[in-house]
């Protein structure tokens, strides 16, 4: 694909901030980021004459529902963002030739390996947020399409709200915290994902009429309470954290206990070099500092 213009849909979100700031490393493409404000994905007509206009051939789509817990109430509107709309995507980049990169979750398994997942491991997934994800990946299935399906875990980044912050915040509040220490898998840096993003787009490989699905996130595996520890190590903080059981924090939807996603098939077809978690955490945390 000669000249790439590119929507960048939910780009007011963690990974979609994180691609923003890297554009400009990429002098042969042309971005178009968007939010809900700018573009409704849900709305096919409006996407239709968006892609029309800008002439766009690809389409990476952050956007998505990922109240986990609120899904379980609000499943029209879960279901509209993460599946109806990621059709619609799919539609049109099939109408146009084009390529769609669509970002999907750990979510989609039940969480009761004790490998990590890889890509052809059977999907049964626990909480509707994670049945709306899976929903989005099957309707691009649909078509014989230019797409590549990447499941993530745990993202955080400097921008938007997540668990580092939450952590950082809380940890300044209080002596002690409580964080639960049996729901396993690895954090991901949304700035390490995005470039990720970007080494599949630079990639000229041929395309392909059948979807493909990868996994990424950071090298490494942690529990909540590992995850936290690191961070707040990195900080400032004197508050100690305590390990818990999920059963301490009953929420609304369930959590899957091992979500570990295997990276080989992504690491291995576009040669990729994936930081371990606490290194790029510490990048993380230094660029939280220096923004205070």
């Amino acid at each position: 694909m000669n000249s790439r213009k590119i929507l960048v849909t939910g780009s007011n979100g963690q990974l979609g901030s994180e691609l923003r700031k890297i554009a400009n490393d990429y002098d042969d493409f042309t971005f178009h980021f968007t939010d809900v404000a700018e573009l409704d994905i849900t709305n096919y007509e409006a996407l239709v004459n968006f892609v029309k206009d800008k002439k766009i051939n690809t389409i990476i789509n952050c956007a998505a529902y990922t109240a986990v817990d609120k899904a379980e109430d609000e499943k029209e509107l879960a279901l509209k963002i993460n599946a109806e709309a990621t059709a619609n995507l799919a539609k049109i980049m099939h109408d146009t030739k084009g390529q769609l990169i669509h970002v999907s979750t750990d979510y989609v398994f039940k969480g009761n390996n004790f490998l990590p997942y890889s890509e052809i491991d059977k999907i049964d997934p626990i909480n509707y947020y994670g049945f709306s994800k899976l929903k989005g990946e099957e309707e691009i299935f649909k078509f014989p399409i230019n797409a590549q399906i990447i499941r993530t875990s745990w993202l955080y980044s400097s921008f938007g709200n997540n668990f580092v912050k939450t952590i950082l915040r809380v940890a300044k509040e209080r002596d002690e915290l409580k964080v639960v220490f049996d729901q396993i898998g690895t954090p991901t840096y949304a700035a390490d994902l995005a470039q990720a993003i970007m080494t599949i787009l630079a990639k000229e490989k041929a395309a392909s009429s059948v979807p493909s699905v990868y996994h990424y996130s950071n090298e490494g595996v942690a529990s909540w309470f590992d995850f936290a520890i690191a961070i707040v190590e990195g900080s400032s903080s004197k508050s100690k954290i305590l390990p818990v059981r999920s059963s301490e924090f009953p929420t609304i939807a369930n959590r899957p206990n091992y979500s570990v996603l295997d990276k080989t098939k992504i690491k291995k077809e576009y040669n990729l070099e994936i930081p371990y978690w606490k290194d790029s955490l510490q990048v993380c945390l230094k660029k939280l500092n220096n923004d205070e």
